[in-house]
């Protein structure tokens, strides 16, 4: 089952995701933070720490959104981060908040599609995804241009939404997602859609051991993945 942002318009899943996108654009580093209650920085700053043995040189973020994950990977400082995402709206946010801070001869966001990346095989020295694959249209095709463009050796960081599993904290987390936070998102954002599909969509997304049985179908070895929170979130790691 697909699960789209506008069950009533007839567009793929990608130009709903990216009309989705550009429609909460300008709130949504602000509704990031705060329906997370800021958890979702310290989560970006675990999952760059995972690449800090390897001091990857050009990192490769998908998904980018409004360049969080990217500004966060220079941490580790690397000679360039390319960004890429499919909505305009929210690349236009992340250039003038890289302009803002001074980074934009690190930091290069461009228009990108995660299924067909246009990259020379072999070229990133590590690749990350934040809040991104479970968006993807055709998860597996995604996954095999992440991995044809990065580097052999080179390491996948993929920061996503998981479910919990334990009783209290699964019923309590449900009742938030599912009738809390798309309140709060759609007063805010002003998009009635958006925040319904984001539980829906990780409802959907096959978690855990499931999509480390993806990543590894799509060429990756050496995967993990490491809970965060509860199972709120986990990152997933793997090599080319």
């Amino acid at each position: 089952m697909t699960v789209l942002p506008y069950k009533d318009k007839q567009d793929t899943k990608k130009k709903q995701v990216a009309s989705m996108f550009d429609n909460i654009s300008g709130q949504y580093d602000f509704l990031n933070h705060f329906l997370s209650l800021g958890i979702d920085i310290l989560w970006r700053k675990k999952a760059i720490r995972l690449l800090k043995a390897d001091q990857p040189k050009l990192i490769l973020d998908i998904a980018t959104g409004t360049g969080d994950f990217a500004i966060e990977a220079l941490a580790l400082k690397p000679d360039k981060v390319i960004g890429v995402d499919i909505s305009q709206g929210m690349l236009d946010v992340g250039k003038k908040k890289l302009k803002k801070k001074g980074l934009d001869h690190l930091i290069e966001l461009q228009m990108g599609d995660s299924e067909r990346l246009l990259f020379d095989d072999n070229k990133f020295d590590a690749i990350i995804v934040a809040f991104g694959v479970r968006n993807f249209e055709h998860l597996e095709q995604g996954l095999k241009d992440m991995h044809r463009v990065l580097k052999s050796g080179g390491k996948v960081v993929i920061l996503e939404f998981s479910k919990p599993r334990k009783f209290p904290f699964k019923q309590v987390y449900q009742f938030y997602f599912k009738w809390i936070l798309p309140k709060i998102g759609r007063l805010i954002s002003k998009d009635s859609s958006a925040y319904t599909y984001l539980p829906e969509s990780v409802n959907e997304f096959p978690d855990g051991k499931d999509f480390l049985g993806i990543l590894e179908k799509t060429g990756f070895k050496q995967t993990e993945c490491k809970p965060l929170t509860l199972g709120i979130s986990s990152i997933y790691t793997g090599i080319k």
